[in-house]
């Protein structure tokens, strides 16, 4: 293992080609190729990231130089980095190793840190001890005994421990008490435990029972009931009835116990499911514990300031998490891939003694469990206290890059959908303090717009939208930010509809900026978003896994979502509508009672005509009418327009509807 600090030029403040530094870019011309750890310090010489390579120059190039994977650490890197380090190992396993214990020792900014393993429950038995007991400790040494867990809290660890001491016979006292004990305890009244510490009792008898747990912490469930109901149909052969009793209730209990436990995989191994969960820079991990198919507990991990992508979040943790647990199953279930994944195998495989795999399951049921454990880990985000002050922190971080003039706490962001330029219409969302409010959503039916024309429907949606703000409507108040979805021309627009109404924008006014998702590239890649701000010719391009982008998409989809949500609903109105247009003597306003009366085009179909003569406003001959259109004597097929078997509610077809969102604002019921 050789460290190598290449020697730093003089420090100087111009750029290379490619943005960097000249005195990084010296450092990187000069560093190794052989296998090691490299590690990124900031201008005061702290450690602020650290990883591994299979080659260290290919690897740490690749943060300051655009590779085929789009990945634009460049805005990050470049300003922080005033030198790397590396220290070069003999293989990449040792680097794996190497990795771990830096990043331990020097608790970098940008990495993957996991506290110390106090946190984690195991249960030990020692099976060399003459009398073994079962107790819960915090850590896992190589003392010949067995470990089971790690368990993810203090309940579930000794819930476990409660229910051996309950169905087996294993004493609970510690050394001490048992060699100086004189007289039975309570437990062997209670017929828990034989008393090995008074009476001469058969060691054969005790190490089945050391046997018996063995197997229920293992989870071998089959195979601790066979080996119960062989050994009480063996009493019951040599007539020893009350011990085959004694046997079957253990079997009841036992049998109980086990039923309340989760089944959720088919495939009886031991698995680690990692679920993944990112918001912005922070990033929440879960790990689902699953032993011989059943779900026995959760852990999870929150991690800040975490810009990388996350396979290397996901590798880090990894090393990080199976260094500091004792335990490795048969099979680790990831979300993403991660380049290391045959490496992690290999060191695993090493640790256990047998083969460990590690994959990336895309649909069954292992995918079932990785898209489990990242529900886990985004409810565990979700209840977090301190979700709010993430929220606070990625918008001081989206004002600071959009050189906003104040922090964006209500920030309004607006789409238009149509289909051919019909039925367009508007959406608005609000999000306050980077949480949706969907009490203050609101819809646009676009009125002055002829044809598909985006960007005069979204001059008209904010012109109506600021007319509002002019008239100091408390239900429309001023954003600190307008986000358009669109580039340049959306965002003109935008600024035009501000500036027509006496909106003041810019320096004194409210910001505006525009958001567009470039098309991917002719080789599939996907390029990053980018942001469009006033007098500025070339767009901001934000770096992705970026807080400041997050909140950005996170608002752009959710209008996007709102938008196309509604024009879909009003489409199967107006299908529904316009099976009602072709039949003689069914105007507008017998097309509403109608619907409302029945409720759907479906159950108006279905009716007699006795049934349509009651309806409101219906007489015999329109009844007659509207039953012989959908029923032709000849058997001739209507057309329908795919829509006939949708069960809408009773309406007014014309009014808009908000998808189960709050109740419409002023403007819809204008609209309508």
């Amino acid at each position: 293992m050789k460290r190598n600090k290449p020697a730093r030029p003089p420090q100087q403040d111009r750029e290379s080609e490619n943005g960097v530094p000249t005195a990084l870019q010296a450092i990187l011309d000069g560093l190794p190729e052989q296998p090691g750890v490299y590690l990124m310090k900031d201008k005061r010489a702290h450690v602020i990231y650290i990883g591994k390579a299979a080659r260290l120059r290919d690897r740490v190039r690749q943060y300051f130089h655009k590779s085929s994977d789009n990945r634009d650490f460049v805005p990050l890197l470049a300003g922080l980095v005033g030198d790397i380090e590396t220290i070069v190992t003999n293989n990449e396993k040792e680097a794996l190793l190497l990795e771990n214990n830096l990043i331990k020792q020097h608790q970098p900014k940008f990495n993957v840190k996991l506290v110390d393993d106090k946190n984690f429950l195991v249960l030990r038995l020692d099976p060399s001890a003459k009398w073994p007991r079962l107790e819960v400790g915090r850590r896992i040494k190589e003392d010949g005994a067995r470990y089971f867990g790690p368990y993810h809290s203090a309940t579930a660890c000794r819930e476990a421990l409660r229910v051996v001491n309950r169905h087996f016979k294993l004493r609970t006292c510690t050394d001490h008490v048992l060699n100086s004990r004189k007289r039975p305890c309570l437990q062997y009244q209670i017929k828990r435990c034989d008393a090995p510490c008074v009476f001469p009792i058969p060691v054969e008898g005790y190490q089945q029972q050391v046997d018996d747990v063995t197997l229920f912490l293992q989870g071998k469930d089959d195979e601790l009931l066979s080996r119960l109901k062989a050994r009480m149909r063996e009493a019951a052969g040599k007539l020893e009835y009350e011990g085959a009793a004694a046997i079957r209730d253990q079997l009841q209990a036992l049998e109980k116990s086990l039923e309340q436990q989760r089944v959720v995989a088919t495939t009886f191994v031991d698995q680690d499911v990692v679920g993944l969960h990112r918001a912005g820079t922070t990033v929440e991990l879960s790990v689902l514990f699953i032993r011989q198919g059943k779900l026995l507990g959760r852990r999870t991990f929150s991690f800040k300031n975490q810009e990388f992508p996350d396979a290397e979040v996901v590798s880090s943790f990894i090393g990080l998490y199976y260094d500091m647990s004792g335990f490795q199953p048969d099979e680790v279930l990831l979300p993403v891939e991660i380049p290391d994944a045959e490496l992690k195998a290999d060191w695993l495989r090493e640790k256990r003694g047998r083969k460990v795999e590690v994959l990336v399951p895309q649909r069954g049921p292992r995918h079932d469990l990785v898209v489990l454990a990242g529900k886990n880990a985004q409810a565990e985000y979700e209840s977090r206290r301190d979700h709010q002050e993430d929220a606070i922190e990625a918008l001081g971080k989206l004002q600071r890059r959009l050189h906003l003039k104040r922090l964006p706490q209500r920030i309004e962001c607006y789409d238009i959908a149509n289909l051919q330029g019909q039925l367009s219409v508007g959406s608005m969302v609000v999000f306050v303090d980077g949480v949706p409010d969907k009490s203050q959503y609101r819809i646009f039916k676009i009125k002055t717009v002829k044809g598909p024309d985006d960007f005069a429907s979204l001059y008209e949606v904010l012109s109506r939208r600021f007319r509002r703000a002019k008239q100091d409507d408390p239900g429309w108040a001023v954003p600190d930010l307008v986000v358009v979805d669109g580039g340049k021309g959306q965002l003109q627009m935008a600024l035009a509809a501000a500036h027509d109404v006496g909106i003041p924008t810019g320096v004194g006014g409210i910001d505006m900026v525009g958001i567009a998702k470039p098309a991917e590239s002719a080789q599939g890649e996907q390029k990053p978003d980018r942001v469009f701000i006033p007098k500025i010719k070339d767009p901001i391009k934000l770096r992705p896994n970026s807080a400041e982008l997050f909140v950005l998409a996170r608002v752009r989809d959710e209008a996007h979502r709102f938008a196309n949500t509604l024009h879909r609903k009003l489409r199967r109105r107006r299908a529904l509508r316009s099976a009602l247009e072709d039949v003689p003597g069914i105007g507008a306003k017998r097309k509403r009672e109608l619907l409302r009366h029945f409720g759907s085009l479906k159950k108006i179909k279905e009716a007699t005509i006795e049934d349509l003569a009651r309806a409101p406003g219906m007489t015999a001959a329109a009844a007659q009418s509207l039953f012989q259109f959908f029923h032709p004597p000849e058997d001739e097929s209507v057309d329908e327009n795919a829509e006939g078997g949708l069960d809408l509610l009773a309406g007014d077809a014309e009014s808009a509807d908000t998808d189960g969102d709050p109740t419409a604002g002023p403007d819809e019921t204008e609209a309508a």
